[in-house]
């Protein structure tokens, strides 16, 4: 058997209408899982892609701002063998814009809440059964201080970053391991307004949505099963940590 062969296992993935989270969902798929997928709205097409390849997906409105609408989520997908958030958002906005305080707020609550709250509901009954894998997702932005974010997403992944390891520690003894990925800019809506020159990059490109989901189904696989607490640098050469 394949050390990334996740048959027989069910996955629990956020922000998965689009971008990584869906490519996530494929790629889960394609390894064995079984999915529950989850966004602000019903990731119905990325289930249905699921499906189309065999294997089970069921598709949920859900704001991981709201906890007990996240706990309640857990309770109805049921026991999941690993959990990938891709939920975030990343206004590129300037700090001494009109609303921007408000904007602040709705980032961190997003982008760190959030995780936060999956973890809640998904780490205890993983710790209880004796097992299970989340991988969150961070960013360079949370490395160097941004390509192009404003200090809001900067901040709320350099927290993610910071949240994998005590998480990681909490986690670790029940074999429970937390991880993340920490992309660089990633070809997907979030930035498709952006004007990067990708002249600045060394691969001359932006990443692929598929090229993020890799590292991130391999956290959640047996391929990983001593890796605790770490942040994997995907960023095309752009930083080295």
């Amino acid at each position: 058997m394949s050390t990334f062969d996740l048959t027989g296992r069910k996955v629990a993935i956020t922000g998965a209408r689009g971008g990584i989270g869906s490519a996530a969902a494929h790629l889960a798929a394609t390894q064995g899982a079984d999915v529950a997928l989850a966004d602000l709205s019903a990731p119905n097409e990325a289930a249905e892609a699921v499906r189309a390849i065999g294997r089970d997906a069921t598709a949920t409105a859900l704001d991981v701002t709201d906890r007990s609408a996240v706990e309640a989520w857990a309770r109805d997908i049921g026991t999941v063998d690993a959990l990938i958030d891709c939920a975030a958002i990343c206004p590129f906005d300037d700090w001494e814009g009109q609303g921007w305080d408000e904007t602040f707020e709705r980032v961190l609550d997003i982008n760190l809440h959030g995780p936060v709250n999956l973890c809640r509901a998904f780490m205890p009954p993983m710790m209880e059964r004796g097992g299970g894998r989340v991988a969150l997702v961070g960013s360079v932005a949370g490395r160097i201080g941004g390509v192009r974010a404003s200090p809001h997403y900067v901040m709320s992944k350099g927290g993610i970053h910071s949240f994998v390891r005590w998480a990681a520690k909490v986690g670790a003894p029940h074999n429970v391991l937390v991880n993340a990925v920490a992309p660089g800019v990633v070809a997907t809506r979030m930035t498709a307004e952006q004007a990067f020159d990708e002249n600045d990059f060394p691969l001359r490109r932006k990443a692929e949505a598929e090229e993020i989901a890799g590292p991130l189904v391999f956290l959640v696989s047996p391929a990983a099963s001593y890796v605790s607490g770490a942040v994997l640098d995907v960023n095309g050469a752009l930083h080295f940590s």
